[in-house]
């Protein structure tokens, strides 16, 4: 499979549009969360829109996992040494910190200053993630 992903031509490129669309996924939905946490939409129950969008966020982020394991396994000594690489890798880790940190004390339920603090960094590092993920290809 991997010799595939080298050898034919549109290979790669459609796994980059698979891992792309499941960045879009899950950013896209983390952004609709935390914009109707700072008061858009009033109208939509948090928690509702939270399971919908939460729940999309994680096919989202399972599938950009996926195509990226996919890539990595077709040049993971390039990507070892790549700074770009080893930061997003970094930051993947502080996104699912953060996470945890937030599901974990119950911030949906909350809505405190701190899991609308916790929002406004997960954004921020997922937004880093894909600068890095971007850069990894002129590094």
């Amino acid at each position: 499979m991997f010799t595939a992903l080298k050898t034919h031509v549109w290979a790669y490129p459609a796994l980059e549009i698979i891992h792309i669309s499941g960045i879009a996924l899950l950013l896209g939905n983390l952004v609709l969360l935390e914009l109707r946490v700072f008061g858009m939409g009033a109208g939509l129950p948090v928690k509702d829109l939270a399971r919908l969008s939460l729940g999309i966020a994680v096919a989202g982020f399972t599938l950009a996992a996926a195509s990226g394991l996919l890539m990595f396994a077709s040049q993971p000594a390039e990507l070892l040494s790549n700074r770009a690489f080893t930061l997003k890798m970094l930051l993947l880790l502080a996104a699912g910190c953060n996470a945890a940190w937030f599901h974990g004390r119950g911030s949906v339920g909350k809505l405190d200053a701190l899991a609308c603090a916790q929002m406004v960094l997960s954004t921020l590092i997922w937004l880093a993630v894909v600068a890095c993920g971007r850069w990894i290809a002129y590094l």
